[in-house]
């Protein structure tokens, strides 16, 4: 699921503002003309720069959003987008240079000029940003302090590039082309004190208290949260949300799946399993901690995606949306059939597996488990989810179902080939990736 699976009209949206925004510049009037090298690499830089100013609309957190697109495709779409933008503004003095190699010298940070250093410093900044996103791990930088430097760092450069701009002159030398540039850029810095200041405040009139941590098998950890003071949050099954812990403002949150029923918004529950960090500690979060929910988000539910049954695949804790799902479609009394695919490395690490069994009284419902490492005497299946495993257990019937995936990337990639290559046509098949950096 590349670049290809977000939907056509957020790229027309996104192209649109930035071709405005480049005939607006180039409106008369404009300055003399200039060699087309040197008009090529300032297109270049005007695109590049909407493009950083529009990725701020992309993490806002629209709910509306990230339910017609899903976060995870977003969330893609904005490393696709900031790689390009790079390329384009790092073009900039690059082209400038093979017209006029004498402007190398330009790249100074230090040179004398601060229209020149502005810029220098607005591309070191985007290439620093880039470099800490696409490095994180190899760098064992946490997720907390690779937030905090990618909004420093984004901010630094919407900022440097505008004061370059604005020193520089040649496409703004009319007072309503500049009012556009100051626009673009304060949306911008607007967006991000949306997301920072203004959500966090509106969370604060919403909170919730831990009211249950419960231990699962695998090393999950089912986290139970009441509403304190209003009447709880609606979302899908098959939603997440951003949980914060103490305070609305905590550079701390993560996204979790729910996988309570969305039938009961009395309390919400996370499955959240020990990966390192935060997760680690989960289990011993005191009852009566308050919480926020930053939610609903994404697009990855049954409820988005109708059809006469469905086939869920889970890798490890994978399972949490769709056991939400299950969940959800007990509650409402739903009798659609559902095949349920679900893989881990050893039977006692199979979180929910009781209460699964107890759910096919509640469901139609048939269940595939395959282990990595079986105990001994085990007849079910073992290994991946694969083409050969699909083949032999997939429904064959007269109707299509959907199929949602859930679990790490990697089996998730794995997962889609083998729907593949069992004639699944891609517009069935739903993912849920948590690859946020």
């Amino acid at each position: 699921m590349g670049i290809r699976t977000v939907h056509r009209s957020l790229v027309v949206a996104y192209l649109g503002v930035i071709l405005i925004t480049l005939i607006a510049m180039m409106w008369r009037p404009t300055p003399p003309a200039r060699p087309f090298l040197v008009e090529l690499s300032l297109a270049l830089a005007f695109v590049g720069l909407v493009q950083l100013a529009l990725q701020f609309v992309l993490i806002a957190r629209f709910e509306r959003l990230s339910v017609s697109y899903g976060v995870d495709v977003i969330l893609r779409f904005h490393r696709y987008v900031a790689m390009i933008a790079l390329l384009f503004i790092v073009a900039h003095p690059i082209i400038l240079v093979l017209h006029e190699p004498a402007m190398a010298a330009l790249l100074n940070p230090l040179y004398n000029d601060w229209g020149v250093r502005t810029a220098n410093w607005a591309i070191y900044a985007l290439i620093l940003l880039v470099l800490l996103s696409v490095l994180r791990k190899q760098l064992r930088l946490s997720y907390e302090a690779w937030r905090i430097s990618h909004t420093l760092l984004g901010v630094a450069t919407i900022v440097l590039s505008h004061v370059h701009v604005h020193i520089s002159g040649r496409y703004t030398n009319v007072l309503w082309k500049e009012l556009l540039l100051i626009a673009i850029s304060t949306v911008a810095v607007a967006l991000l004190v949306y997301v920072r200041l203004v959500r966090p405040a509106q969370l604060r009139r919403r909170p919730y208290l831990v009211s249950e941590v419960r231990p699962e098998r695998g090393s999950v950890w089912s986290l139970a949260l009441r509403p304190e003071g209003h009447g709880g949050m609606r979302f899908l099954p098959g939603q997440f949300g951003y949980l914060k812990l103490g305070s609305p403002y905590t550079i701390h949150e993560h996204p979790f799946s729910f996988s309570s029923s969305a039938e009961h918004t009395g309390q919400i529950e996370f499955a959240i399993k020990e990966l390192g960090d935060f997760t680690d500690r989960i289990g011993s979060v005191p009852i009566g901690t308050v919480a926020f929910i930053d939610g609903p988000h994404g697009a990855f539910s049954t409820d988005l995606s109708q059809a006469p049954g469905y086939v869920l695949i889970a890798g490890g804790v994978g399972i949490a949306p769709l056991i939400s799902m299950l969940r959800t479609l007990a509650d409402r009394g739903d009798r659609r059939p559902v095949q349920l695919i679900y893989g881990e490395k050893r039977w006692e690490d199979v979180a929910f597996r009781d209460e699964i069994e107890e759910l096919k009284e509640r469901l139609s419902l048939d269940v595939v488990y395959t282990l990595d490492d079986p105990p001994e005497g085990w007849d079910g299946e073992t290994g991946y989810v694969d083409a050969g495993l699909l083949r032999r257990h997939l429904p064959q019937e007269g109707f299509e179902r959907n199929y949602f995936i859930c679990g790490p990337n990697p089996m998730i990639d794995a997962v889609e080939a083998a729907l593949a290559a069992n004639d699944v046509p891609a517009r069935l098949v739903h993912a849920e990736r948590f690859d946020l950096v």
